[in-house]
């Protein structure tokens, strides 16, 4: 009953984001929409509605079924959480955790996602977002002229990028150390602009691309 409560506030607070919710989580575990329904109990064309339509208004009930379908939470499928810290659940019973050999961390970082970077600045060492993707196996990201990222070119800086399975309490964190410079080169810049996934969520003018050239990457994870 608490939960069906607080999945009815979550829904409230964040109406047209649970039908991306549910798309972006079958999508992660490989489920077609017949699949999901199947799974959840309803059919087909319900949960096309409620996928397509903003101003679907499932009730706990339905949620409950939906977050069961797609192993996850309610308060993680309506977004109850986006303003709340990763990492809250508590620790498996018998969790394992393991080094990463370099081919699975290269793995891991994929072609694109949201990392961190960590660098030293004339006020101290600071940790920023960033958006990156992997091209030849450098990191790189695209940033504006002055603003934090930008200060890593010319030093030796690290990157974070993991993923954490809140359900599960599980996860897994690559770190990637290396050199950090700016692209200068417009044939090159050209290129990565070319390749990138995405432009930076942060918006606004951001010209100026970043590469840090791994010196050493390491990972680990943590299993259930």
């Amino acid at each position: 009953m608490a939960e069906q409560k607080r999945a009815s506030a979550a829904e409230v607070r964040h109406v047209g984001d649970l039908g991306r919710r549910i798309v972006a989580r079958r999508e992660q575990l490989g489920l077609n929409r017949t699949e999901t329904a199947a799974r959840a109990g309803m059919a087909a064309n319900y949960l096309r509605h409620l996928e397509e339509h903003a101003t679907a208004a499932p009730d706990g009930g339905v949620l409950l079924k939906l977050a069961g379908a797609l192993e996850t939470t309610v308060t993680d499928l309506t977004g109850g959480n986006v303003d709340l810290p990763p990492g809250r659940g508590q620790a498996a019973r018998t969790p394992e955790f393991r080094e990463l050999s370099t081919y699975e961390c290269r793995a891991l970082l994929s072609t694109h996602g949201v990392g961190r970077l960590a660098l030293s600045t004339a006020s101290g060492p600071v940790i920023v977002p960033v958006n990156y993707s992997v091209v030849d196996g450098a990191v790189v990201f695209r940033t504006a002229a002055g603003a934090t990222p930008s200060l890593a070119t010319g030093c030796r800086v690290a990157f974070e990028a993991d993923h954490i399975d809140e359900v599960f309490s599980r996860g897994w964190s690559v770190l990637v150390r290396g050199h950090a410079r700016t692209v200068t080169d417009p044939d090159e810049a050209r290129r990565l602009a070319q390749r990138a996934y995405s432009t930076p969520w942060a918006g606004g003018r951001r010209d100026q691309w970043v590469r840090v050239d791994p010196i050493a990457v390491t990972g680990r994870r943590i299993t259930v």
